[in-house]
């Protein structure tokens, strides 16, 4: 299980605030929000490349104060930069990187690559985004780890590649103990995979919990912008004003109007919607 508490961390005038999150074990995490707002630093501070300014990151019940070396091995990771040596083969970057793991099977990640066809001799520096990203999941999968953490690697695969990308996620987490925490705008992925949801804006968590209850804690009505803001505004999140509909994210509490369609929203609306929060 990862848990965050009462995290705190300043980055020049970046702040991520009072976060406060539980990834129980057999999950995918979804970790959504727009650009800067702290989903990489938040990814950081798990991986131990950054430390917190105030509040606690455990893994299974350690910290990185103490057990930097058990943690370590806990974490497969595809990251936005780029991890292997520019220079070297995909399968001389598996020899080098898996001589730190104890659990890296050569054999496993020679299957990866395969199964992802990418050229084990070719230069990793001369490789596409999506097939470095590739290598790197191959990788994180053949170090036989606990959690899976992936920043944006959808984003670079071709749609036939997704779905397997999916099923080895699913496969990854079937057993109950090993959890994925993936960030991505790709929501539509989310909407239809992620067990748990963290949703960061400016800095702050706004939503962590499951899907069902992000499903049930909130609502979007949509009908004429008039009825939209005769609602009560203790329960309004976000208005967006159309020409012949208009639509409003809600909290589910607020008593919705006969004249009102009302739906459970969708990762994207939400957080499109949420955008249009005032103040």
């Amino acid at each position: 299980m990862i848990e965050f508490t009462g995290v705190y961390k300043k980055l020049g005038k970046f702040e991520l605030k009072d976060i406060n999150f539980t990834i129980p074990e057999g999950c995918i995490c979804g970790l959504v929000g727009r650009n800067g707002a702290g989903k990489t630093t938040l990814l950081n501070l798990l991986l131990g490349l950054l430390n917190p300014d105030a509040g606690e990151i455990r893994t299974d019940d350690m910290d990185y104060a103490t057990n930097e070396k058990n943690l370590r091995k806990l974490f497969g990771c595809v990251l936005v930069d780029e991890l292997f040596m520019p220079q070297l083969s995909p399968e001389d970057n598996g020899k080098h990187f898996g001589s730190f793991y104890e659990a890296y099977e050569a054999e496993s990640y020679i299957k990866y690559l395969n199964m992802f066809r990418i050229a084990g001799r070719k230069r990793f520096k001369d490789l596409s985004k999506g097939e470095k990203l590739k290598c790197q999941f191959a990788f994180a999968l053949s170090i036989k780890p606990k959690y899976l953490i992936l920043d944006e690697p959808t984003a670079n695969f071709d749609p036939e590649f997704r779905e397997d990308f999916w099923r080895l996620v699913r496969e990854f987490i079937a057993d109950g103990r090993h959890s994925v925490l993936l960030a991505t705008h790709l929501t539509d992925d989310l909407d239809r995979m992620a067990d748990e949801l963290i949703f960061l804006d400016k800095g702050s968590t706004i939503f962590t919990g499951d899907m069902e209850s992000f499903r049930d804690h909130y609502r979007i009505l949509t009908g004429e912008a008039y009825l939209l803001k005769n609602l009560n505004k203790e329960y309004v999140i976000g208005i967006e004003e159309g020409k012949y509909s208009s639509r409003a994210l809600v909290k589910s509490k607020i008593k919705c109007p006969d004249e009102l369609k009302s739906a459970a929203p969708t990762i994207e609306e939400f957080m499109y919607l949420y955008s249009k929060k005032e103040g």
